[in-house]
C-alpha cells in the first residue's frame, strides 16, 4: 500500500523578518485570532512586532514567541482553508516547540510562554559579545572529526544540519582558532565555507548548562498539560529519534535541548521514513535546502500565496 502520510516541520530562530505572517493575518480570520491569542497570553502586539519595523524582533526572547505564533497562525490557516492534517511533526531547535503545538502534545498558550522564557534564559547566559556561533560548510562533513579537531577550544558542535553543514557554538574569542584548525584539516579555504552567525548568545553549548535547572522548573510546572502521547509523533532534535511518550522523558529531552546538538540531520531522515510528503511551515525556508542534502523532496510554504499555489490549485 502506498504510504500517503505528510509531515510538517518548523525552522526556528534566524528566520523571522518583518512582515512575517501579516499575508495570513489579513487573509485568514483564524490565522488573525491566533496572532491576537498570543498577543493576549503574553501581554504585547505580537502583530505589531511581527509585521513591523521593531528591531526588538531579533532578540531572543522576542524572537522567539514570534516565531512560534507566526508559524502556528500559518498552521492553523491551512488547516482551515484546506484541511491540512499532518501525521508527523519536527521542527529546528525553537521550531520543536511548534511542532509539539501543532501535534497536540503542548497547548499554544505554555508554549509561547515557555519559549519567551526559554529565550530570556539563553540570552541571560551569555553576556553579548562573548558567545558566537559559526556555519561550517563543506561535502561530506566528519563529525566525530570535528569535535576531535575542537577538544581543546570552548566550542560544540551546535547543530548537525545535514552532510554538508555543521554549526558550531562558543566563544567568540576562539572562532578564528577554529576556522585555522578546520581549514587545515580539510585542505584549505578552496574547500571550505565557515560563516559567522548573526546571533546574540552561543546556543546548543556547554555555555547554556547554567539555565538547564531553572528551565527544567519551567517545563515542570506545566508537565500536567503536556500530552506526551501526542509528542511521540514528534522528532526530538536532541536524540534524533521521535520523543518518548512519556511526559519526564519529553522535558529532559527539551532540557537537554538547550546545551546538545541539534540532530537535525537524524530528524530528517526519521520524518522520510515515516512520511510520503514533507511541507516546511515558516517565515523562511532554510530547511528545505537541508532535506534536498539528503535527496528528499520538502516542500515550503512562507506566504499565503505559496499556500494557494500549493493547497488551491
Amino acid at each position: 500500500m502506498k504510504n500517503t502520510r505528510t509531515a510538517v516541520v518548523f525552522p526556528g530562530q534566524g528566520t523571522q523578518r518583518p512582515g512575517m505572517g501579516k499575508d495570513f493575518y489579513d487573509n485568514v480570520e483564524i490565522s488573525r485570532k491566533t496572532f491576537e491569542e498570543a498577543s493576549d497570553i503574553l501581554g504585547w502586539d505580537v502583530g505589531a512586532m511581527c509585521f513591523g519595523e521593531d528591531e526588538r524582533i531579533n532578540l531572543t526572547e522576542f524572537a522567539q514567541p514570534c516565531i512560534l505564533a507566526t508559524e502556528m497562525a500559518m498552521l492553523r490557516g491551512l488547516q482551515d482553508l484546506y484541511g491540512f492534517s499532518p501525521d508527523y511533526f519536527g521542527g529546528h531547535s525553537l521550531g520543536e516547540y511548534t511542532a509539539l503545538v501543532a501535534a497536540g502534545a503542548m497547548p499554544f498558550a505554555d508554549a509561547l510562554q515557555i519559549v519567551e522564557t526559554r529565550g530570556h534564559l539563553m540570552q541571560q547566559a551569555s553576556p553579548p559579545g562573548q558567545g558566537a556561533m559559526a556555519a561550517v560548510i563543506a561535502k561530506n562533513l566528519d563529525i566525530g572529526r570535528i569535535r576531535e579537531l575542537l577538544s581543546d577550544l570552548p566550542l560544540d558542535v551546535a547543530n548537525i544540519n545535514s552532510t554538508d553543514q555543521v554549526v558550531i557554538s562558543g566563544q567568540a574569542d576562539s572562532m578564528e582558532s577554529a576556522r585555522a584548525l578546520l581549514e587545515q584539516a580539510m585542505g584549505g579555504q578552496e574547500n571550505l565555507r565557515f560563516v559567522q552567525l548573526n546571533v546574540s548568545a552561543p546556543f546548543h553549548s556547554r555555555f547554556m548548562n547554567a539555565i538547564k535547572d531553572k528551565f527544567r522548573e519551567v517545563l515542570n510546572a506545566i508537565a500536567a498539560h503536556l500530552n506526551s502521547q501526542k509528542a511521540a509523533c514528534v522528532t526530538s532534535n536532541y536524540t534524533g529519534l521521535f520523543h518518548s511518550a512519556m511526559t519526564a522523558n519529553v522535558i529532559e529531552a527539551l532540557v537537554a535541548q538547550l546545551s546538545g546538538s541539534v540532530k537535525w540531520r537524524d530528524n530528517m531522515c526519521a520524518l522520510a521514513e515515516k512520511s510520503h510528503r514533507i511541507y516546511e511551515i515558516g517565515p523562511n525556508r532554510p530547511l528545505k535546502n537541508f532535506f534536498r542534502n539528503l535527496d528528499i523532496n520538502c516542500r515550503s510554504i512562507t506566504s499565503f500565496s505559496a499556500a494557494q499555489r500549493e493547497f488551491a490549485a
